[in-house]
């Protein structure tokens, strides 16, 4: 049998060692991925990992404590991790149009911010005093047969697949810990055994070796690497290591046709590396059909773009040598072969140093596949040498698994018991001792994030499951005497329209008629004495409503601070439904009505209070004047949503009625900002509560940069639920802390500066290879590929952080105030124009359309191009960069020509 191949080459590649990942992800890239996640109640994906990895949470905060805290190897299994086999094929999206999430560029992508930090890992408060633990804790020593640490991770996965940095990341957090570590020196090697370490004093020894040895069919015998025969065991490792170190004159020399033998991911990591090292053509051969092929669906992808040939259905029978070398195999013409078929253990002198553990028929160590104990109690062992683990994470969740019952043996030495259930401790850091607690008017607040009077608040179990989950304070949801019950009508929340056609969680508004709470008053009063007594460290604030009437005031308040309530909310801004009552906004928007309101509560109480306000700055200062301790800004802003029929949504009842709504969410945020800076300026240290669109640690740190004491929070959590809490807390944390570090100044928040990139991955500037800026599309892509290919080889021929005082969340309130003022403080000789980076543009031209549609005509566009080109005559106005979809690729420069604007006539024309 004589298979037809194609005489085309493949695509030139040798050495070029770039990232080759299709999940690869840039920053606006990552965020755009994480709004399409579900946050499944039950999340699949989580189910799906070996390591039961918070997948959940990472995606809503792109956070690395929770990638770190379950999987130490988060970084390297970002990147290599076959997700299509696990996480994302459990992802609920594989149901939608859109597909399942990118759950490992995610995960590498915030990994990498994370690294990028250069933050290190320190030891969990939680865990008992060192002096307290074993000696044994103190000793843990990894002992690595080869020159660099890093395994099968370093030693033969290619660079452009896993960088030796990023393992050199995870390594030196590792050793952040105090892990020692020994080069040079492993099993069999210079005497070392498992019996030799014990003698040393070690009294657990954990086995994480890889297969040695490569499996060899018997038509290769006698065949070596001078003849053109590599087993994957010889190929991977000189070209991980010559790749690694920038040395062109260790990479192996190949050329002209190469054949792989096998279908696993190894041997689709030996097909990519193969054209790096100078092959023309690579033929992947394997035994059976398409549909057996063991690599990830990613892996083979990749091989395809760069264009090698795939025979199914073939074995090699029999090996054709010329003067001594490989070339044929049956009718294959092949320089060189690669042989893929797995590794096993036949090292006599390594199966020597593993006794006494008993090994099983294939030659590895029999293993308890829970414990993760060899035939010897003192003895573990995962990843490749037990033989549970096809993969780096799953070797990773061996590990885990050992570790933990690890620590129950040591303890049983000293004759402690262990819970049989496993609690490994949480990654920690120097960003989780950064203090976010607040006090305002003699209350301490845990964190500044709380639940304000909103649908999450209903009932008592929904608050007590909040403070479960870390929330630091909640309202109750709005309550009154009885006489003031009311009944909610159905439906009554919906979807804003802000968001266009956004379907799920990520809504930017809601829009609701519900009125206050259908409980009564004294089952409020019974609830917060419960919760009081149950989180007493959690701050619980009473909201109540009344119409204008001193008794009801008194009573309501008296009832409120009877049952140990830290501080009441005055609803005084109610926008729907209860003004018809003479309640809520119908007393909000009085001065007068407020002033008195909270003289009456100011003297039937003696707890703090609070008054919620719409009418900004009049009725603050009323409220002020009134007795009031602070006040929330703002409420929810009157609006109405219609379907295209004319008929509103919600319509309640056959004939669709409908009222104005309040409207919340994120849409709002710019009003409530507004708000609290301008109560803020106009009494400066009067405690505000901001609500209206906080929906992340960043959105909260602008109200509290406004002048907000404490941030309430209802649509974020109606779009997700209770656990946002734990993004929020760390978020503020990583914010504050990250300010005190100086090398970091240029960071916009936790976003690094952006590098020059496509698709995440970063470029040159090929302007300065070729002459001029080149598209990235038709024969100028071309062009712009064969200019790079002839810049890398060129370069392959040639080849700490100091921290200021961390900043105190109260230290950060008002300070954005300084920079809020009156337009004609504003100084317009200071002018700017925009800057366009062509080699991160995409060429759609939408700023151009934005430009001169709704600009100032500044930006011509190259019909054969479509590169832009910013004209003199641009006016700084920001509204292209405002609708780039690229982050950074447009910057707003300052402008080194006097700014002359349009007039249209002259000024004083003379006729």
């Amino acid at each position: 049998f004589s298979p037809m191949v194609t005489k085309t080459s493949c695509v030139n590649l040798e050495n070029n060692f770039d990232d080759i990942k299709h999940m690869t992800l840039s920053e606006r890239g990552a965020l755009r991925e994480a709004l399409r996640c579900l946050k499944c109640a039950d999340a699949p994906c989580q189910k799906s990992c070996p390591t039961n990895l918070d997948i959940k949470s990472f995606i809503t905060s792109i956070s690395n404590k929770a990638i770190l805290s379950n999987n130490p190897l988060g970084l390297t299994c970002g990147m290599v991790c076959p997700t299509s086999d696990l996480c994302v094929g459990g992802c609920n999206l594989y149901a939608s149009e859109e597909g399942p999430m990118n759950i490992g560029g995610l995960q590498q992508f915030a990994t990498e911010v994370f690294s990028k930090m250069g933050i290190p890992q320190i030891r969990n408060p939680e865990l008992p005093p060192a002096h307290k633990m074993p000696e044994s804790y103190d000793n843990i020593t990894i002992f690595e047969r080869q020159k660099y640490i890093g395994g099968l991770s370093t030693a033969e996965i290619p660079q452009f697949r896993l960088p030796y940095e990023v393992v050199q990341i995870e390594i030196d957090l590792m050793k952040d810990l105090g892990v020692k570590v020994v080069l040079e020196k492993g099993l069999g090697q210079n005497g070392m055994t498992l019996t030799s370490l014990k003698e040393k004093g070690f009294q657990v020894v954990f086995v994480g070796i890889v297969l040695p040895q490569a499996n060899r069919d018997k038509i290769f015998e006698g065949l070596t690497i001078e003849q053109g025969f590599y087993t994957s065991k010889d190929f991977l490792p000189l070209f991980a290591k010559a790749s690694m170190c920038n040395c062109r004159s260790q990479l192996p020399k190949l050329h002209g046709n190469v054949i792989v033998l096998g279908a696993g991911d190894t041997a689709f990591d030996c097909v990519t590396s193969a054209l790096r090292c100078g092959a023309r053509r690579v033929f992947v051969v394997f035994r059976k059909g398409f549909n057996n092929i063991r690599a990830v669906p990613e892996e083979m992808e990749v091989a395809k773009e760069e264009k090698c040939e795939f025979l199914p259905f073939l074995s090699a029978r029999e090996i054709i040598k010329k003067d001594g070398r490989v070339e044929q195999i049956v009718h294959l013409k092949a320089d060189f072969i690669i042989s893929a078929f797995g590794s096993m253990l036949n090292d006599p002198e390594v199966k020597k140093a593993l006794e006494p553990v008993k090994l099983n028929a294939w030659g590895t160590p029999e293993v308890n596949s829970e414990t993760m104990q060899t035939s010897e109690p003192w003895v573990f062992a995962g990843g490749d040498i037990a033989g549970l683990a096809n993969t780096t994470v799953e070797s990773v969740n061996d590990g885990k698994q050992a570790s933990w019952h690890i620590h129950k043996y040591i303890q049983s030495l000293h004759g402690n018991t262990v819970s049989t259930t496993p609690k490994l401790p949480l990654f920690h850091c120097a960003i989780d001792t950064v203090n976010i607690s607040m006090e305002m008017c003699g209350i301490k607040f845990p964190n500044p994030f709380g639940l304000a009077s909103t649908p999450p608040t209903t009932s008592t179990p929904m608050i007590r499951r909040a403070f479960e989950q870390g929330w630091g304070f909640a309202l109750t949801k709005t309550f009154g005497l009885d006489k003031d019950l009311v009944t909610n009508v159905s439906p009554r929340i919906m979807r804003g329209t802000t968001s266009g056609h956004i379907f799920g969680p990520g809504q930017g508004s809601f829009l609701n008629i519900e009125l206050i709470s259908e409980k009564t008053a004294a089952y409020w009063c019974k609830s917060v004495a419960e919760l009081k007594a149950n989180f007493p460290q959690n701050i619980i604030i009473a909201s109540i409503m009344c119409g204008y009437n001193q008794a009801d005031w008194t009573e309501l308040a008296k009832m409120a601070e009877e049952s140990k309530a830290d501080a009441l909310e005055l609803n005084l801004s109610f926008p729907h439904g209860m003004g018809e009552r003479g309640m809520g906004l119908a007393c909000g928007q009085d001065p007068e009505l407020v002033r008195n309101i909270c003289r009456w509560v100011r003297k039937a109480t003696t707890i703090p209070f609070f008054a919620n306000v719409t009418n900004i700055v009049d009725i603050a200062r009323a409220a002020y004047g009134g007795g009031a301790d602070g006040v929330t800004a703002t409420n929810t802003v009157s609006g109405l949503a219609l379907k295209a029929d004319a008929t509103p949504w919600p319509g309640i009842g056959r004939g669709a009625r409908t009222t104005y709504g309040g409207v919340s969410g994120n849409a709002i945020r710019p009003i409530a900002l507004c708000a609290v800076s301008a109560i803020a300026k106009a009494l400066p240290g009067f405690p505000i509560l901001a609500t209206g669109g906080i929906d992340s640690a960043e959105s909260g740190l602008q109200f509290l940069h406004a002048g907000a004491s404490v941030l309430q929070v209802c649509s974020a959590v109606q779009n997700q639920d209770f656990t946002v809490i734990e993004d929020y807390s760390l978020g503020l944390k990583a914010l504050l802390y990250l300010k005190s570090i100086e090398e970091l100044h240029n960071w916009d928040g936790q976003s690094p500066p952006t590098i020059r990139h496509q698709k995440g991955k970063p470029v040159p500037c090929v302007e300065e290879l070729v002459g001029k800026s080149l598209p990235s599309f038709g024969p100028y892509l071309k062009t712009k590929t064969e200019a790079l290919t002839r810049y890398k080889k060129i370069l392959k021929d040639a080849s700490g952080n100091v921290i200021t005082d961390t900043i105190d969340s109260r230290d950060v309130i008002a300070r954005a105030l300084k920079h809020i003022g009156v337009y004609q403080k504003l100084d317009n000789t200071e002018q700017v124009k925009a800057l366009v980076d062509p080699e991160m543009c995409i060429n759609y031209g939408k700023c151009f359309m934005t430009c001169n549609d709704s600009g100032y005509q500044a930006i011509k566009f190259d019909p054969e191009t479509h590169l832009p080109v910013i004209m003199d005559s641009c006016t700084g106005c920001t509204l292209c960069l405002s609708v780039c979809p690229i982050i950074d690729c447009i910057k707003m420069v300052t402008r080194t020509t006097p700014y002359v604007p349009k007039r249209g006539l002259p000024v004083n024309p003379v006729c």
